[in-house]
Protein backbone atom coordinates (compact mmCIF):
# COMPACT_ATOMS: atom_id res chain seq x y z
CA UNK A 1 0.00 0.00 0.00
CA UNK A 2 1.14 3.47 -0.78
CA UNK A 3 1.64 5.61 2.33
CA UNK A 4 -0.38 8.77 2.94
CA UNK A 5 -3.21 8.28 0.42
CA UNK A 6 -5.62 6.06 2.37
CA UNK A 7 -8.17 7.41 4.87
CA UNK A 8 -7.75 6.54 8.54
CA UNK A 9 -9.70 3.41 9.51
CA UNK A 10 -10.79 3.65 13.15
CA UNK A 11 -13.62 2.91 15.58
CA UNK A 12 -16.44 5.47 15.36
CA UNK A 13 -19.56 5.83 17.52
CA UNK A 14 -22.78 6.19 15.49
CA UNK A 15 -25.63 7.70 17.54
CA UNK A 16 -29.27 7.22 16.48
CA UNK A 17 -30.87 10.66 16.92
CA UNK A 18 -34.38 9.28 17.52
CA UNK A 19 -33.56 6.64 20.15
CA UNK A 20 -30.16 7.69 21.50
CA UNK A 21 -28.80 4.19 20.85
CA UNK A 22 -25.02 4.08 20.30
CA UNK A 23 -23.11 1.71 18.01
CA UNK A 24 -19.32 1.40 17.79
CA UNK A 25 -18.32 0.49 14.24
CA UNK A 26 -15.03 0.71 12.38
CA UNK A 27 -15.21 3.33 9.64
CA UNK A 28 -13.25 5.83 7.55
CA UNK A 29 -15.93 8.54 7.85
CA UNK A 30 -14.66 12.01 8.71
CA UNK A 31 -16.21 13.98 11.57
CA UNK A 32 -15.29 16.82 13.91
CA UNK A 33 -17.55 15.64 16.73
CA UNK A 34 -16.39 13.31 19.49
CA UNK A 35 -17.98 11.45 22.40
CA UNK A 36 -16.82 9.46 25.40
CA UNK A 37 -18.11 5.89 25.30
CA UNK A 38 -17.07 3.06 27.66
CA UNK A 39 -14.36 5.28 29.13
CA UNK A 40 -12.71 6.03 25.78
CA UNK A 41 -12.99 9.03 23.45
CA UNK A 42 -14.31 8.21 19.94
CA UNK A 43 -15.24 10.24 16.87
CA UNK A 44 -19.06 10.55 16.71
CA UNK A 45 -21.54 10.56 13.81
CA UNK A 46 -25.28 11.21 14.28
CA UNK A 47 -27.66 9.19 12.08
CA UNK A 48 -31.39 9.78 11.58
CA UNK A 49 -32.36 6.11 11.52
CA UNK A 50 -30.71 2.83 12.45
CA UNK A 51 -31.71 -0.73 13.26
CA UNK A 52 -32.78 0.53 16.71
CA UNK A 53 -35.45 2.81 15.23
CA UNK A 54 -36.30 1.40 11.76
CA UNK A 55 -39.83 -0.06 11.63
CA UNK A 56 -38.67 -3.25 9.89
CA UNK A 57 -36.25 -4.13 12.70
CA UNK A 58 -38.44 -2.95 15.59
CA UNK A 59 -41.48 -4.96 14.46
CA UNK A 60 -43.68 -1.88 14.04
CA UNK A 61 -43.86 -2.13 10.25
CA UNK A 62 -47.26 -1.53 8.69
CA UNK A 63 -48.50 -3.92 6.00
CA UNK A 64 -50.49 -2.73 3.01
CA UNK A 65 -53.60 -4.59 1.85
CA UNK A 66 -52.37 -5.76 -1.56
CA UNK A 67 -55.27 -8.18 -2.05
CA UNK A 68 -57.71 -5.27 -2.15
CA UNK A 69 -55.57 -3.50 -4.74
CA UNK A 70 -55.46 -6.58 -6.99
CA UNK A 71 -59.22 -7.01 -6.81
CA UNK A 72 -59.73 -3.32 -7.61
CA UNK A 73 -57.48 -3.65 -10.68
CA UNK A 74 -59.30 -6.78 -11.87
CA UNK A 75 -62.68 -5.11 -11.48
CA UNK A 76 -61.55 -1.90 -13.19
CA UNK A 77 -60.16 -3.66 -16.26
CA UNK A 78 -62.66 -6.56 -16.23
CA UNK A 79 -59.77 -9.00 -16.00
CA UNK A 80 -60.45 -12.56 -14.92
CA UNK A 81 -57.71 -15.18 -14.73
CA UNK A 82 -60.11 -17.96 -15.76
CA UNK A 83 -60.82 -16.20 -19.08
CA UNK A 84 -57.23 -15.20 -19.78
CA UNK A 85 -56.56 -17.93 -22.42
CA UNK A 86 -60.08 -17.87 -23.93
CA UNK A 87 -59.53 -14.59 -25.76
CA UNK A 88 -56.34 -15.83 -27.40
CA UNK A 89 -58.06 -19.03 -28.70
CA UNK A 90 -61.28 -17.34 -29.80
Amino acid sequence: MQAGIHPEYRDVVFVDSSTGEKFVISSTIRTDKSIEHDGKKFPMVTVDISSASHPFFTGKQKFIDTAGRVEKFQKKYKWDKRNEGAEAKG
